[in-house]
């Protein structure tokens, strides 16, 4: 006999003797149909009153009008509509770059795709790339180009700071020979809450008069911290729909200066999926695209850059400003440390919060889904146990950011940390109170 427990039900049956008597018995074909349906439904953690409180730094919150344009059927994307709206994406998705000389892609990938586009389209195996190892997501970058032949320099900083500069400056000035093709930096690493300057970048590659392409990982950037692709002379800066664009994964955004198009001319990196020459062939023809794209993700994508045009792109970046400020004050106020040690690394998407060591980080995270219906980012490899993340990222207002900080006041007090409930929500009130505009279209 066995015994199946499903919640309360407790179902006791015969074995079957053998698969075949599943099959064909009646019986245990319907019992095993209704105990299939019971127990996916006990999998199935998602449903709890109100809304999921979503506050991981991606995927993040999708807006209403964006959930309605991707409402809709498929169409044949070589009929005359789809080339049509591809032509206006193309046109502004550069906007959100700060570029008017680059030429954008966008690929039914993730930011992982959109890396290795990045590399193969610019470089070739055994070219020499300087990268930087910061956390957990600059980490599997560093990952791929070695799994791509690539010889990588990696310059490594303790989790928590941010790229050493002062290492790649003098990488740069032994560099007489020009032997460093690229440098490879993450602009904001999630894992730690580090931001890098890549202004200082750019000034010590003109510094030495350096050739090499900057390649820049701009995922949990671009559309929400300050980014100036011209200005800042980066040569491939991508990006991934399900972060501050606020939609589903989906579509890696790749944006190329006319340097690094002109470096795909002699890349030797087997591509086939990612290869700009496929795109640039169908750009020419009209047609824009060299395989099926995702016609919902687009027009999706068509919606979300009209909000953040709609609020202005440098409203945008000043509204992430202000969240993380707020959380940043609610973190001193809990008498918590966040895991950024220095205060010009400090990110405006994310905030890793450490923890004392008597506590578990993943329980936090644990806890604040199972009863608060709240999402909030664990602690990656070395920071694992240590920190938990709290994400304010994309489509998201202060209101919203007060209710998860209530949340993680709750959350803290739970697993035994000595809180004030109210402490970091009346610091983050305090200083929004003081810094929130009018919304400018109800003006």
């Amino acid at each position: 006999m066995n015994t199946l427990h499903v919640s309360s039900i407790v179902l006791t049956f015969s074995a079957p003797t053998s698969p075949e008597i599943i099959s064909t018995t009646p019986f245990h074909f319907s019992l095993k149909l209704k105990t299939d349906r019971i127990l996916r439904r006990k999998m199935d953690y998602v449903y709890a009153p109100g809304k999921n409180h979503l506050f991981v730094p991606g995927p993040v919150n999708i807006p209403e009008p964006v959930l309605r344009a991707m409402n809709r059927n498929n169409e044949d994307y070589r009929s005359p509509a789809i080339p049509a709206l591809t032509k206006t994406l193309l046109e502004d998705v550069k906007k959100i770059f700060k570029s008017t000389t680059g030429t954008p892609f966008m690929i039914p990938t993730t930011g992982t795709g959109a890396w290795e586009s990045a590399l193969t389209n610019t470089l070739s195996p055994g070219d020499r790339i300087v990268s930087f190892l910061i956390g957990q997501f600059s980490l599997l970058w560093i990952d791929q180009q070695q799994r791509l032949n690539f010889n990588v320099d990696v310059v490594e900083s303790e989790w928590g700071q941010g790229a050493n500069l002062d290492v790649l400056e003098s990488k740069l000035a032994e560099d007489g020979g020009h032997t460093i093709k690229a440098i490879c930096i993450v602009h904001n690493e999630t894992a730690t809450g580090v931001t890098n300057d890549l202004s200082k970048v750019r000034f010590l590659l003109d510094k030495y008069k350096h050739p090499a392409l900057l390649l820049v990982d701009g995922v949990s950037s671009i559309c929400a911290l300050d980014f100036r692709m011209d200005e800042w002379g980066v040569d491939v800066a991508l990006t991934g729909s399900q972060k501050a664009l606020s939609l589903p994964t989906g579509i890696g955004i790749i944006c190329a200066s006319p340097k690094a198009l002109e470096a795909s001319k002699t890349s030797t990196s087997v591509k086939v999926f990612f290869d700009w020459k496929d795109y640039l062939k169908f750009y020419k023809l009209g047609t824009y695209w060299p395989y099926t794209p995702s016609i919902q993700l687009l027009y999706g994508l068509r919606a979300a850059l009209d909000l953040l045009f709609e609020e202005g792109i440098d409203n945008v970046i000043a509204r992430h400003s202000r969240l993380g400020k707020a959380t940043r004050l609610a973190v001193e106020a809990w008498g918590l440390k966040n895991c950024t040690q220095k205060e010009e690394w400090y990110s405006d998407t994310v905030t890793a919060v450490l923890v004392p060591s008597y506590i578990d980080s993943s329980e936090i995270v644990r806890r604040a889904w199972k009863r608060y219906n709240l999402s909030l980012g664990l602690g990656l490899n070395k920071v694992a146990g240590k920190v938990f993340r709290i994400g304010h990222l994309g489509n998201l207002n202060e209101l919203q950011l007060l209710g998860c900080l209530a949340g993680v006041e709750m959350i803290l007090k739970d697993v035994g940390y000595p809180i004030k409930l109210g402490s970091g929500v009346a610091a983050a009130s305090a200083y929004l109170q003081n810094n929130i505009p009018l919304i400018p279209s109800r003006i």
